[in-house]
């Protein structure tokens, strides 16, 4: 699928944002005052700033609102009501530890449960649509909440949970490109399954639907070649987890490395998520002899 610049910006930033805003809401780390704001800032800027940017891929963005009635079928929807209420009770648990260096636990953790159902509500964007059966696994939604977990406790400055985590998404993500480059053959998707004409025989094309091209080529026919595939994928796995994680076991975390390993996991985030929607291959490609 074509990579949308507004859907990458919105996934990584606000997955970061929220990540952030849990491990606030569990007390990571332990402060009040202009710190404590200090912190909270970074945290709604990343995930205000990440949705807000998701509306630019939208036809349409002066409609976004109408999302938020369409709850019981919509998993975009569901993220919007999670979202609203994750930063409406983060901002009272937020107003206490600044204002009043008051900390309220019970709704810091009902706070950081919101942002984790946020975060699986945007996996689910995804992971729901049997038509991409590379997203179509769990394995998305461990994705989107190990990175969001990851860049929340690498911002969070919980350095010893970070390193934990910074392996283990390495691996997850693995295993996702390992399982997601074959769940398409898996399926069994063919030319004849996309057309209803599999019973007759072996189907082929012998003219493409048309001549010109249109909206579904653009956004969901993108094809990468594999040689820039594979590359992407050990930039971003090397930025995103290996370096950061060989950075913190060997040096101590002071505030530069911790600079560092940020920046590096952030740029290789927005690879890693570039890949998601480039690799995705959607099942109405079939039309097109794809």
């Amino acid at each position: 699928m074509h990579p949308a610049p507004s859907v990458i910006i919105f996934t990584v930033l606000s997955g970061i944002g929220f990540g952030l805003l849990g491990f606030l809401g569990l007390g990571f780390p332990s402060v009040t005052g202009w710190v404590a704001f200090a912190f909270f800032a970074i945290a709604y800027l990343l995930a205000v700033g990440g949705l807000l940017a998701s509306t630019l891929h939208l036809g349409n963005p002066q409609r976004a609102l109408r999302a938020f009635t369409q709850w019981r079928t919509s998993w975009l929807s569901r993220e919007g009501w999670f979202a609203v209420a994750a930063l409406l009770i983060m901002a009272v648990y937020g107003g206490g530890l600044v204002f009043f260096e008051t900390s309220i636990i019970a709704l810091g953790w009902i706070g950081a449960a919101l942002c984790v159902a946020t975060i699986y509500a945007t996996s689910m964007i995804y992971g729901q649509l049997k038509t991409v059966p590379r997203w179509n696994h769990w394995t998305t939604s461990l994705l989107f909440l190990g990175y969001s977990l990851t860049g929340g406790a690498l911002l969070s400055g919980t350095t010893t949970i970070a390193t934990y985590l910074l392996a283990a998404l390495g691996i997850v993500q693995f295993v996702y490109w390992t399982l997601g480059d074959k769940r398409f053959v898996d399926r069994g998707h063919t030319q004849g399954t996309a057309t209803g004409l599999g019973g007759l025989g072996d189907v082929r094309m012998l003219e493409p639907p048309h001549t010109g091209t249109n909206y579904l080529l653009k956004e969901m026919v993108y094809r990468i070649g594999r040689k820039h595939a594979q590359k992407l994928r050990v930039i971003g796995i090397l930025m995103m987890s290996v370096v950061p994680f060989a950075l913190l076991v060997t040096l101590d975390a002071g505030h530069l490395i911790g600079a560092v390993v940020v920046l590096l996991h952030l740029a290789g985030a927005f690879v890693t998520r570039w890949l998601f929607f480039a690799e995705a291959e959607h099942v109405v490609g079939l039309y097109y002899g794809k």
